[in-house]
């Protein structure tokens, strides 16, 4: 775990020491910023990663050059590749895991104040997270918006079109109904500015699964106030934890989802996650069949 100096002669925090807040219930107010690297255990790929990214395997989609499939321009000119991606990543064809029924427990117990997610696949509302907990700052299939009327939709009324391989049409003047995922050259959701009185109030944060590269978002990291521990559940050390570390800063490094194992182990949680997971897995098999 990450103990660098900690300057100023202040005790290094650690996660032993972030769990004992959390019990002893002195952290009531947790915000968690979340990337893909939260996704990736339900067999969802980044988009960065070289080799297995999404980024880098995009030739199926036959686009100039990989970002296209997310710039609202190509989208306006050629929305097939889009959705042929959509196909792949639409909510329903993946699971949530560990790390999101983690998140999930956080809420039951009523310590999250929002959980700020750069994810667009919706494991987190399929985890239980009730929406108004959740900022999705990329985006989201929940909801999608006719690009040339601008009515609204819900995202289950594209899903048949997806999964046909069809692109959605508005019913009432046949624009391209475009789901409310953010693409480059779009405005963040008006959600996203909760951050301002989110990161204020806060009193702990938790940054798992992300490599802090796209902002704005990445510059949550450093809106929390400096009394606030932050913990660092991930790959890699990244974004202020790697280049302005704080003395209650707390990395723990390597795979994401036996960090937060490590850290449900802390808290004496266990039991507790096991019971919501074998519920909730429950829940979505009945859906299923």
């Amino acid at each position: 775990m990450g103990r660098w100096g900690a300057g100023g002669g202040e005790q290094q925090l650690t996660l032993q020491d972030v769990a004992q807040l959390l019990r002893k219930q002195e952290c009531r107010r947790v915000v968690v910023m979340a990337g893909a690297g939260i996704s990736t255990p339900s067999g969802i790929p980044d988009f960065r990663s070289p080799g297995s990214g999404l980024y880098s395997n995009l030739e199926q989609y036959d686009i100039p050059y990989p970002e296209a499939i997310f710039e609202l321009m190509y989208f306006c000119v050629n929305p097939k590749p889009f959705f042929t991606l959509a196909k792949e990543l639409y909510p329903g064809n993946y699971r949530p895991n560990y790390a999101h029924y983690f998140l999930r427990l956080l809420h039951d117990k009523g310590l999250l104040l929002r959980l700020y997610t750069q994810n667009i696949d919706g494991l987190e509302r399929a985890a239980g997270i009730p929406p108004d907990k959740l900022v999705e700052a990329h985006g989201t299939f929940a909801t999608a918006t006719c690009t040339v009327c601008r009515r609204k939709f819900p995202g289950e009324d594209l899903r048949g079109d997806v999964m046909a391989g069809r692109v959605p049409c508005c019913p009432v003047c046949t624009g391209v109904i475009k789901p409310d995922i953010v693409f480059f050259g779009e405005e963040l959701p008006q959600r996203f500015f909760l951050h301002v009185t989110d990161f204020p109030t806060a009193d702990l944060l938790f940054v798992i699964g992300t490599s802090l590269e796209v902002e704005p978002f990445a510059s949550l990291a450093g809106a929390v106030r400096s009394p606030v521990p932050r913990v660092l559940i991930n790959r890699d050390l990244v974004g202020p934890f790697a280049w302005r570390q704080r003395h209650n800063d707390v990395a723990q490094l390597g795979d994401v989802v036996r960090g937060v194992e490590r850290l449900v182990e802390l808290l004496g949680w266990t039991g507790e996650m096991r019971a919501l997971i074998q519920r909730e897995e429950a829940k979505l098999d009945a859906k299923d069949n």
